[in-house]
């Protein structure tokens, strides 16, 4: 095949898999429904990775027990297995879109690792910063806040946006509990027109030019935090 006759054939399988029925509307709900799912399991995730840290260096037996085996059971069993588990048997019956159901359920396996996380930046703040706090007369809680979470924020910052950026790229499984999202499209498209490399490229493409735009965002966010950085 002379370079005219590929480039020919490579623009008859764009117009059919993405022009031909206008599949490319697939592709643009796949990644409605990727963002929509993502941003909140990412706050979910946050949310839920908060309380199990603290759980988990909370001094109280009962609080940490259930933060330890809330990590143990969430980190050691795949994420694909707790989305049918949560779809298929909690939320069976339930009256919620199948797109929240996900989003809850990336939510509680990632709030897991962004648990850990938060953990782990907590405890690298120097003890001496809580004892300084209390001796400027504030409560546990608001030396928490105000003192240990900002220092802490800034330290594990870079391995919550990989948890972020790891987590959209999982979301690419919801096709399983029949959400049309990115990857469930183009695997329709290919279904369809019995072509694979256009649209596997495709959501190859769609999916990083997500994840770079999310971690040029990012990055700009961690600049704004570092500012107030003694040098």
């Amino acid at each position: 095949m002379d370079e005219r006759n590929f480039f020919q054939q490579l623009a008859f399988d764009f117009t059919r898999c993405f022009i031909t029925e206008d599949r490319w509307q697939l592709l643009l709900k796949g990644i409605l429904v990727t963002i929509e799912v993502s941003l909140v399991a990412i706050a979910l995730g946050t949310v839920i990775g908060f309380l199990i840290a603290l759980c988990n260096l909370s001094k109280n037996k009962f609080l940490k027990t259930i933060g330890g085996i809330y990590t143990d059971v969430i980190r050691g069993t795949p994420s694909v297995t707790q989305l049918m588990i949560i779809y298929f048997v909690i939320f069976a019956t339930a009256p919620i879109p199948k797109w929240l159901i996900a989003s809850i359920a990336f939510g509680i396996n990632s709030g897991a690792y962004v648990s850990e996380i938060i953990r782990a930046g907590i405890q690298s703040i120097d003890k001496g910063q809580t004892e300084a706090g209390r001796s400027l007369g504030l409560n546990a809680s608001q030396t928490m806040t105000h003192i240990i979470m900002p220092q802490a924020l800034k330290n594990i910052f870079p391995a919550l946006c990989n948890e972020f950026i790891v987590l959209i790229k999982e979301t690419a499984i919801v096709g399983y509990v029949g959400l049309m999202d990115i990857q469930k499209a183009g695997d329709f498209i290919k279904s369809a027109t019995f072509s694979a490399f256009m649209p596997l490229f495709a959501t190859a493409i769609i999916y990083y030019v997500l994840i770079k735009v999310l971690t040029l965002g990012l990055k700009q966010l961690e600049k704004k935090l570092r500012k107030s950085d003694v040098r």
